[in-house]
């Protein structure tokens, strides 16, 4: 055996496996190095579905998949189970949370991102946001007990607030859970109490701006407004939280002199915020790199660290532009198409790195923007050559389905969520309404 054929191969680690390290993974398959994908969960989750699996309309297994299945054959790929605490950019090591130390020759950073309450993080016990699956089993949890707990209340005031759910943050996330909360209410519990009446319950969508879907052109947002009142969901414009408890909420309506109201509710979900994963910052550190006021990591346009060229950050823990020819960069929004294309530059990338050659700029190219708000209503915002498609209700509630159902992981789970999608349209119920235990009353309960 010559020296050359005993060396070993480059050793690439991608910490995190959600849309950009996955999609970096798979652009290094067949190449000679050596892959490892660190990840803290042993799944890939498609997180655009995950407020389905938190309104019991999917179960888990339908929008994730095991990690290991995702690369099964994909030898030159070995994924291990950790949490990244460290990186050790001068020894090209990183640390796990439970001492493991992997050494690497090339590294791309994919960890994500995780919520932000904007300094009030003592919220997080009373109003859960949505990243992972134990989120959804929380907000599930809640959900669902709420109802239990109204059915054996005998105090209207109290009954009151559980049949209260508040949803903060006007973006998609927050106007699927809302529009998604009202149906439940409405259609699903329907006739299945005896002494109260699910239909009554108020669903209140809590957002701080002066329209919904910010990102979205100014007439889908007031589109998607009427639409969430149509399914009965009650829209709070311009309305700051500025207090979270077991009890309910404090909003402050009218500017920062306005008058501030209570709303009594047990059930409060949180959609407002979205920071970079906390590695990020320990990475700028280790790194001396910058940071963006969200945590993410400023990169250079071939998405690598300045001054680090074998360390790459993508998906929502980097602070990237898109390097069109011709036209200034622009930011990169924290969508999952815009972390698989970083995902995919940054392999590439690392392969010309590897063969000598020059690297490319990214260039992010934009899908669209979609969100649904319940049943055959829907926005879309669609570039295409000739302009700009915006449209929505029933149609686009229709391309929504298919666009989702195209992306999911495998086929199987593209069969499954049909599947369970079409018995949820003909019927309205929602088939994954197990929760292994109640939530527990809460104090002033």
């Amino acid at each position: 055996m010559t020296d050359a054929a005993a060396a070993p191969l480059p050793r690439v680690v991608i910490v995190g496996c959600g849309f950009g390290g996955l999609e970096a993974a798979r652009t290094l398959r067949g190449a000679p190095l050596d892959v490892v994908v660190v990840e803290k969960t042993n799944h890939h989750l498609f997180q655009p579905l995950l407020y389905q699996v938190a309104t019991a309309g999917l179960a888990a297994p339908s929008i994730a998949a095991p990690a290991r299945l995702l690369f099964r054959h994909q030898p030159n790929v070995t994924t291990l189970l950790g949490e990244v605490c460290a990186i050790d950019a001068q020894a090209r090591t990183v640390r796990l949370a439970d001492g493991h130390v992997l050494p690497y020759d090339h590294l791309i950073v994919a960890a994500g991102a995780t919520h932000s309450y904007f300094g009030h993080d003592e919220w997080a016990a009373d109003a859960p946001g949505l990243k992972t699956l134990a989120d959804a089993f929380d907000i599930r949890r809640r959900v669902l007990t709420a109802f239990e707990r109204a059915e054996l209340e005998p105090d209207a005031a109290r009954r009151r607030a559980l049949l209260t759910f508040v949803v903060i943050g006007g973006g998609p996330t927050g106007v699927e859970m809302a529009g998604t909360l009202a149906e439940i209410a409405r259609h699903t519990l329907a006739g299945e109490f005896r002494r109260i009446a699910p239909e009554d319950a108020e669903v209140l969508l809590v957002e701080g701006s002066s329209r919904v879907l910010q990102a979205m052109p100014e007439g889908l947002s007031e589109r998607a407004r009427q639409q969430l009142e149509k399914l009965g969901v009650r829209v709070r414009l311009g309305a700051l939280v500025t207090r979270i408890d077991a009890g309910g909420l404090d909003v402050q309506e009218g500017g920062p002199d306005g008058p501030v109201h209570r709303i009594d509710s047990r059930c409060v979900i949180w959609a407002a915020g979205v920071a970079a994963s906390p590695l990020g910052r320990l990475l700028a550190q280790a790194l001396g790199a910058e940071c963006d006021r969200a945590g993410r990591v400023k990169v250079q346009p071939d998405l690598s660290v300045e001054g680090h060229p074998e360390i790459s950050v993508v998906g929502d823990l980097a602070a990237a532009m898109s390097h069109e020819p011709g036209k200034p960069p622009r930011p990169v929004p924290g969508v999952s198409p815009a972390a698989k294309q970083m995902g995919r530059t940054a392999a590439r990338n690392l392969l010309a790195r590897l063969a000598s050659r020059g690297t490319e700029a990214f260039r992010y190219k934009d899908w669209g923007n979609l969100a649904t708000i319940g049943r055959h209503a829907a926005v879309a915002d669609v570039p295409t050559p000739f302009g700009p498609l915006r449209f929505s209700g029933y149609f686009a509630w229709l391309f929504w389905l298919f666009v989702h159902v195209y992306f999911l992981i495998g086929f199987r789970n593209r069969l499954i969520v049909l599947m369970d999608w079409a018995s949820a349209y003909w019927t309205f119920r929602r088939n994954a309404r197990v929760v292994p235990e109640l939530d527990p009353p809460r104090q002033d309960s």
